[in-house]
């Protein structure tokens, strides 16, 4: 994907220091950006994602729906596609909204934050212990499986553009759904993820169990799985069968096969069904978030377990991000391999199912590998 012109970049960039909501993103294996993006105003701001119900527009959803953090929509009032559109209708916006920051102009940035980031040695230090606390009660049965999240937040350059960054994933990961949004409410999240919770238009529809992972071999796609990852992938794929079967008809399975993500690959398995009605897209939703991919079974003793003894909140990591449009296209996404920026720092994100036979430095190093997908675009 090219870079547009400096006048649209920094306008673009300038927006993630300002009051716009926006959404840039890019589907797999397309070369096209998409630009969502509120005239002017707040975002719409929804408590559960039943209210998303014959609703259209850019969504971000955290993990935990909370009071305190809803999911925001951005809602509709220009929508672009590729370049020469998208410098259009900035063109446009820039002749409405004359007082908006001078978009040549270089904006200060955030004094540098004078908290001393853990090291790496501290950060697998905490994982270890929390690791312990997620493996007893897997061992004793209690659960199926967890699944077991990490930040780590690091400093980023001083010429960082988060256009730049998005345009680098962009180039890096044509099999991913790439995203750069930002709201006053949610803050600006870059990500690339490969996991589609729901997409389709009409009757027809499309969701994915995803789960299992390992290295790429050079450019060699590893195909034998180990027994740990094919239980995970069919405890994920068991829970998405059921739920489709409550909202839809027809389902048809592919799968489960290998994936490739970046440098990683995954177990997929992809489930296609109709649905007669979708003005209640917001109620599969409900039903599907949180998948066992990124919380664990049972599904809510599992998702109450997490919130209670991980020690970081997810924020809108492992939330869902993507378009939604009931009476056209919908492509939405899991937010995972994603980081929120905040001033001078970048707060990145992962995780992995446990099993009672995980061990924690194999799933320290998943987390490791599934960071480098940002890190690697942020050169830190």
């Amino acid at each position: 994907m090219k870079t547009p012109e400096t006048i649209y970049h920094h306008l673009i960039d300038s927006f993630t220091r300002q009051g716009v909501c926006f959404a840039l993103y890019r589907l797999p294996w397309t070369d096209e950006p998409i630009l969502v993006m509120q005239e002017e105003g707040k975002p719409i701001l929804l408590n559960s994602l039943e209210e998303l119900n014959q609703r259209k527009g850019f969504l971000l959803s955290p993990f935990q729906l909370t009071d305190t953090r809803p999911a925001i929509l951005i809602r509709p009032d220009i929508v672009a596609h590729d370049w020469e559109e998208i410098k259009q209708v900035l063109q446009e916006w820039m002749t409405r909204h004359p007082a908006s920051i001078n978009p040549m102009q270089t904006l200060p940035q955030d004094e540098a934050d004078t908290a001393v980031q853990p090291t790496e040695k501290e950060e697998k230090e905490q994982y270890t212990e929390t690791f312990s606390r997620f493996i007893l009660p897997l061992k004793e049965k209690q659960f199926r499986k967890l699944v077991l999240s990490r930040s780590s937040t690091q400093t980023v350059q001083k010429t960082f553009s988060p256009l730049t960054t998005f345009i680098q994933a962009c180039n890096s990961y044509p099999r991913m759904m790439i995203s750069l949004c930002h709201t006053p409410s949610t803050g600006t999240w870059i990500g690339s993820t490969p996991e589609i919770i729901l997409s389709g238009h009409e009757k027809e529809w499309h969701t994915v169990a995803l789960a299992g992972t390992m290295p790429m071999q050079g450019e060699v796609m590893p195909t034998e799985w180990s027994k740990k990852n094919k239980e995970e992938q069919a405890f994920v794929g068991e829970y998405i069968r059921k739920t489709v079967k409550k909202f839809g008809s027809k389902l048809t399975e592919k799968g489960p096969y290998t994936a490739r993500a970046g440098q990683l690959v995954h177990l997929k398995t992809d489930f296609h069904f109709t649905l007669k009605d979708t003005t209640h897209l917001g109620n599969v939703l409900q039903e599907l978030h949180p998948t066992p991919a990124v919380c664990g079974l049972p599904k809510e003793e599992a998702y109450q377990f997490i919130l209670q003894t991980e020690p970081h909140d997810r924020l809108f990591y492992s939330g869902i991000i993507g378009w939604i449009d009931p009476q056209g296209d919908t492509t939405l996404y899991v937010n995972l391999r994603c980081m929120h920026v905040e001033g001078n720092t970048a707060t990145l994100y992962a995780g992995g199912g446990i099993l009672p036979d995980s061990t924690a430095d194999s799933e320290w190093e998943e987390t490791q590998q599934k960071m480098n997908t940002m890190r690697n675009i942020l050169s830190i």
